[in-house]
């Protein structure tokens, strides 16, 4: 076998065309995944706390990212050859997750320990 069996042609205009567009719909898909958690807490005050809200909404958005990334993961496994890049991969976006979960979201919300109103210390104060 020779060594330009090798090279593959030059993509036609064509194809780069439906590359581009395909890679761009893939952007727009995932930027609206990674928007969905927020644009979903809005659903109504049931369906929030029900659902999406807490450990279960957590849960099944750590999920979901699972099984989204399981076509990305598959493409790095074939393009290296080994699981050892989309394993780190896999792991970088477990951290991320947790890391977003457990710092970036209770810190946004506000929950845990919050400091009593002024007001409130006043009135107590008030009834001695």
């Amino acid at each position: 076998m020779s060594a330009s069996a090798l090279v593959e042609p030059a993509p036609t205009p064509a194809l780069r065309g439906f590359r581009r567009v395909r890679a761009a719909a893939a952007a727009v898909f995932a930027g609206l995944l990674g928007a969905a958690p927020h644009v979903l807490h809005h659903a109504g005050p049931l369906a929030g706390a029900a659902v999406l809200a807490g450990a279960t909404g957590t849960l099944l958005f750590g999920l979901l990212g699972f099984v989204l990334a399981v076509p990305m993961l598959r493409r790095l496994r074939r393009r290296t050859g080994s699981w050892r890049v989309p394993g780190g991969a896999l792991a970088l976006m477990a951290a991320v997750f947790v890391f977003s979960s457990l710092v970036i979201g209770p810190a946004l919300t506000g929950s845990g320990e919050t400091a009593r109103p002024a007001q409130d210390v006043a009135h107590e104060s008030h009834h001695r």
